[in-house]
């Protein structure tokens, strides 16, 4: 079912103030008074009578969460049955050497040896140095008084009688060699007596040597052989970036650390030093300031004029980060007498964190931050983990790494894994709910999105759909769905798959009421209501209610007018002259974008389409805005890769007008908000009353104390608390619900 009709003509105000509001209210009403304190409450509609309602779910057009741990994978749960799929059958690796690690218990280990070949002959080893220096005296006296009589020293099987003065400059490998066997069948208790012993001996490791072929080395523990690494026991949380068993220590689980970044200290790579393109020293017009500059880049051969681009790396390295233990002589003249001095040089960036370290100076500390942006994680490149869950994988892929998918890609991957015997039986019931999940985000047009993008990142209209895949998930039944325009957004292309997802809900057994205003979701629906006439004040009325064919010939409704083509938006026979000023965007690749150039013709007005996904919000907000907001205002979010942007210097101001609520506060109005109330109190305070009484435009003001009503505290209404129950809140009769005190009213 749709709701139509004009912008404000009170569609949201039917579905979700009234319908979805009492539909809330009533299921939570019918709860226990211990549960519903934990419960949001919202306020009665006004309203006579609703008969057939049942519990009611909105799903809104919000920006899923402002956390910076979300992303897509966290918000659908997706990610909680990847961490327990890696926990269950991942194989860890050694982040050091990347060998696969296993652990055994005694009784595997005793069966792989019996699965050999009969006849094969066996020496049980137990390894107690690796690569380590010393003559090991001291060692081998022990081993000789616990009754063992061979050891294998770097290779070479040799009886512990003959084994003297190794050399101690020199790296020893030695294993104990605890028994010698030929497998067969009645080798089953000796053996797992020798191994048992193995193990002991070498804390959890057991060599079997096979002649003429390679060892097979076996572990009780987690642990890498070769390099000597332990590894803990893996659990779902120690991949979860908000543990700390799973959590980057650098980073903390973000993922991004402040760093001083080199693309804000040299903002224009076409100046010279001379120029000024180092911005920290900008303002440095000093003569020693330019004798240490001459030294600097005499003592490199480099030109002072040369642009910045065009430096060679290694100078531009030493500028950044200093020259280490290089000695560079300075001089300077004073007096006529010459000062010569040797030191390294420091560097533009360590100097800057030292100032931002050791400075008392709030203003000092703000004029640094200037060069201080959010750069992904060096130590775990951006995915969150430590470095022993970012190496257990599944299939040949880390948990990072398949997060790092699209929506398709990782249905894809997660479709084809092959596994056999233990681990298909327990990750067949995980990858089904995996494969649902990341099926239904499918469905609702959501296939380009990757699993680890932040979710604060996403429209209001991707969240929305997300929650609505969430929703398909639960395969609720019997309950009334509200959800505001889940079309916006969405390319033309997609939209009957986000139909067939709504169609889908309704057919468990659901009401699905959509707020929209897409023809095709109209059309699709089953019954539609049409407000009007118009919005405001002019609307608020039922114009149309039936089927969309019978809207279609209805002569009352605006939207059935347009929907049948008797109405339409004419195109503009005349357009504006493209203007030769230009912003061009060069060679930009981030995320989807095919190192691409574009160029964006100034004071037009320009409209970027394409199919969701197709990387619109990539090259308009995250590179052409995010550059725009770094130069012009010091922002310290690094913009998408690219070559450069041409004409910036025709640009002095950038607004970036997202869907973010734009009311903070309980006080915040469309007055308050625009700067349009500034006005109204200035007038109301040269009325001739006003002036009697020497009110000032802060009387009129209901965020300060002498204007605002102090019963209610501006908040219109006041709060009747009883135990156990809900506060009552009722309007405030003080201020008769105009927030005003009221002698100014």
């Amino acid at each position: 079912m749709s709701t139509s009709g004009l912008s404000g003509s009170g569609k949201s105000t039917l579905a979700f103030d009234t319908l979805y509001a009492e539909g809330q209210r009533r299921y939570v009403e019918s709860l226990s008074t211990y549960a519903r304190q934990f419960l949001e409450r919202l306020d009665k509609p006004d309203v006579d009578m609703i008969d057939g309602l049942s519990p009611a779910i909105a799903i809104e057009q919000k920006t899923a969460s402002h956390n910076p741990r979300s992303t897509v994978g966290t918000v659908t749960e997706i990610y909680d049955y990847l961490r327990l799929l890696f926990a269950r059958i991942g194989t860890p690796h050694c982040y050091k050497c990347g060998k696969p690690i296993t652990s055994q218990t005694l009784d595997q280990i005793v069966d792989k040896v019996m699965a050999m070949t009969e006849g094969t002959r066996i020496t049980i080893l137990s390894p107690i140095v690796t690569g380590q220096k010393g003559t090991h005296e001291k060692l081998l006296k022990h081993l000789k008084r616990d009754g063992f009589a061979r050891v294998r020293i770097n290779g070479e099987i040799l009886e512990i009688e003959d084994v003297y003065n190794l050399d101690k400059n020199k790296k020893h490998t030695i294993d104990v060699v605890v028994d010698r066997l030929i497998v067969k069948e009645n080798i089953k208790n000796r053996l797992a007596d020798s191994l048992e012993l193995a193990i002991s001996l070498s804390d959890g490791i057991a060599n079997i040597d096979i002649p003429d072929k390679e060892s097979i080395l076996f572990s009780e523990k987690s642990a890498c052989i070769t390099c000597g690494i332990s590894y803990p026991e893996f659990t779902p949380a120690s991949f979860s970036f908000n543990s700390p068993q799973g959590a980057c220590p650098k980073c903390d689980g973000l993922g991004s650390t402040n760093v001083f970044d080199p693309d804000l200290i040299i903002p224009n790579p076409e100046l010279s030093l001379r120029e000024g393109a180092v911005a920290p020293w900008a303002g440095r017009n000093t003569v020693l300031f330019f004798e240490f500059l001459d030294a600097l880049t005499m003592h490199y051969g480099v030109d002072i004029y040369t642009p910045y681009k065009n430096l060679p790396d290694n100078f531009k390295n030493v500028l950044l980060y200093g020259s280490g233990d290089e000695q560079i002589s300075f001089y300077f003249e004073r007096n006529n007498r010459r000062f010569n001095y040797r030191k390294p040089f420091e560097g533009i960036i360590p100097r800057l964190e030292r100032r931002y370290i050791e400075t008392d100076s709030y203003q000092a500390r703000e004029e640094i931050r200037y060069y201080i942006s959010f750069r992904p994680c060096p130590e775990c490149q951006g995915t969150k983990l430590n470095k022993e869950s970012r190496s257990v994988k599944v299939g040949g892929l880390t948990i990072s790494e398949i997060t790092a998918f699209t929506v398709t890609k990782a249905y894809t991957f997660l479709t084809k894994l092959e596994l056999s015997g233990k681990k298909k039986i327990i990750a067949k019931r995980i990858l089904k709910e995996l494969t649902e999940r990341l099926g239904f985000l499918d469905n609702v047009g959501l296939s380009y999105l990757t699993l680890d993008r932040s979710a604060y990142t996403l429209s209001g209209g991707e969240s929305q759909r997300i929650r609505l895949a969430t929703q398909i998930g639960s395969k609720l039944t019997g309950v009334l769905y509200v959800l505001d325009e889940p079309s916006i957004g969405l390319h033309q292309r997609d939209n009957q798959r986000l139909i067939g997802t709504l169609l889908q809900m309704r057919n468990y057994g659901n009401t699905i009421l959509v707020v929209e205003h897409d023809e095709e979701t109209i059309l699709s629906s089953d019954y539609v209501i049409d407000m009007g006439p118009g919005a405001g004040i002019n609307g608020g009325q039922v114009v149309f209610s039936g089927t969309p064919k019978e809207l279609l010939k209805d002569k009352n409704s605006l939207t059935g007018q347009y929907l049948s083509r008797r109405k339409k938006i004419e195109v503009p026979s005349r357009r504006r002259k493209v203007s030769w000023k230009k912003l061009v965007i060069k060679g930009a690749s981030g995320n989807n974008l095919k190192n691409i150039d574009v160029e964006f013709p100034l004071g037009c007005f320009i409209c970027i389409t394409g199919v969701s996904g197709s990387g619109k919000s990539t090259l308009v907000l995250e590179t052409l805005y995010r550059s725009l907001a770094q130069r012009l205002y010091h922002s310290r979010i690094p913009s998408r890769k690219h070559q450069n942007i041409a004409g910036l210097d025709q640009i002095d101001k950038v607004v970036n007008i997202n869907q973010s609520p734009i009311g903070r506060t309980p006080r915040s109005n469309p007055g308050t908000y625009t700067g349009v109330f500034t006005f109204i109190r200035e007038l109301f305070s040269r009325t001739v009353e006003a002036r009697m009484r020497g009110y000032k435009p802060g009387r009129f003001s209901f965020n300060v104390k002498g204007g605002r009503c102090e019963a209610c505290n501006i908040n219109v209404r006041q709060e009747m608390h009883f135990y156990l129950y809900y506060a009552v809140a009722v309007t405030c009769l003080a201020s008769s619900a105009l927030n005003i005190e009221a002698e100014t009213t």
